[in-house]
């Protein structure tokens, strides 16, 4: 495996990969779309190592579920990658993602992971057309499902061999034969707009909310034969001693598979009682009241050029003050990458302060300008 020199730019838009780090504050940042999500602990554990060993150690599951390995080189960039490739299996090319639980979810409707290979496979050629952020979600519309993230083409399973098939706000019902030909209609619609161009550029397209069926990864999922347990990193990140740690436990108990999931989390087949306890000592969040699981926050100044305060040292010293059913983004800056949708509360860095947004999004007004010894009192009550 070639891997490129090239550095991705550190735009909206842009998308740092395993091959293309993107440049940030605390050095290269590499995203690794692990095939079907799917590790070992060995697995885990190598990755920690490599993390430790090539970057500053820091680890991330991001919202979508995906990998990130923080703080690598341009000399070291080369040889994590090449490390990283011959431990996992690395998905490039078109993003068609499937629920974590795939083919294992007694409530699914239908397998979608069928569909999303003959996607992969069909879409090989023109992915080189379609911008980095283009994604199709194939989701079999079970119990832990996708229907909270964004995609420019959706398709749900809602019956027996239908499929409901969602691109912007238009949404058909559709066979399962029809879903390739129609996936791949549409892909090529998008690519001859532009490398830039998402499915809300069609001609027709808006945007609408989703409905969505809010199911937290955290807590025990039956699977058709065991059962999965989520867990899930603060903040979306942990150390690789943790991890490590992580994955030396999970060999204790015999565990032989994770799955990374959306929301920064992470799911351990057949886990048990004893597992799990081992994973809340690591840290690791394994209650899905934890106020935690209600923050988004990057890395900020600890970690990007262009954040204005440590977002994840604030995020997580106000997470015993916020509010129940409250949910709070920081931003280490207007650019708001943690958490583009909006949020309750959104604590915004800027040069002399910190921006309070309620109801909106990082980029929005501020309502106030605050200082550090207001900020608990921000958090404290849902604000109107």
């Amino acid at each position: 495996m070639s891997v490129a020199l090239s550095i991705a730019t550190h735009r909206r838009g842009a998308c740092p990969t395993l091959d293309v780090p993107m440049q940030t504050g605390d050095g290269l940042l590499a995203r690794l779309r692990i095939a079907q999500g799917r590790l070992t602990p060995m697995q885990v554990g190598r990755i920690a190592a490599l993390a430790a060993e090539h970057g500053n150690g820091l680890v991330e599951v991001t919202a979508r579920g995906n990998l990130q390995v923080r703080g690598l080189t341009p000399a070291s960039a080369a040889p994590f990658a090449r490390a990283t490739d011959s431990l996992v299996k690395i998905e490039r090319g078109l993003v068609v993602e499937t629920p974590p639980l795939a083919g294992d979810d007694p409530t699914e409707i239908a397998d979608p992971r069928p569909l999303a290979a003959s996607i992969r496979a069909a879409s090989v050629l023109l992915a080189a057309r379609l911008g980095p952020k283009v994604t199709v979600v194939v989701d079999g519309n079970g119990r832990l499902n996708l229907s909270q993230l964004k995609a420019d083409i959706r398709l749900t399973a809602i019956g027996s061999n239908q499929w409901a098939c969602s691109v912007g706000a238009r949404s058909d019902v559709i066979l399962r034969n029809e879903a390739l030909m129609i996936t791949l209609r549409t892909l090529r619609q998008i690519a001859d707009i532009g490398i830039d161009a998402r499915a809300a550029d069609l001609p027709g397209a808006t945007t609408t909310p989703r409905l969505t069926k809010d199911t937290s990864p955290i807590g025990v999922f039956a699977l058709r034969d065991t059962t999965a347990t989520g867990f899930a990193l603060p903040l979306g990140s942990s150390d690789h001693a943790s991890l490590a740690a992580l994955a030396a436990a999970a060999d204790r108990h015999g565990i032989t598979e994770f799955r990374l999931a959306p929301h920064h989390t992470m799911l351990a087949v057949g886990a048990d009682p004893a597992f799990m306890a081992d994973v809340a000592a690591l840290g690791f969040i394994t209650d899905p009241a934890d106020p935690r699981t209600r923050i988004s926050a990057c890395i900020g100044s600890d970690g990007c050029a262009s954040g204005h305060i440590p977002a994840r040292t604030i995020a997580a010293s106000l997470a015993p003050d916020l509010a129940p059913q409250t949910s709070l983004h920081v931003s280490g800056c207007t650019k708001g990458c943690a958490h583009p949708s909006a949020a309750d509360i959104t604590l915004v860095g800027e040069p002399n302060g910190y921006g309070l947004v309620i109801s909106g999004r990082a980029g929005d007004t501020p309502r106030a300008l605050l200082r550090a010894d207001q900020l608990e009192s921000a958090v404290a009550a849902r604000q109107g």
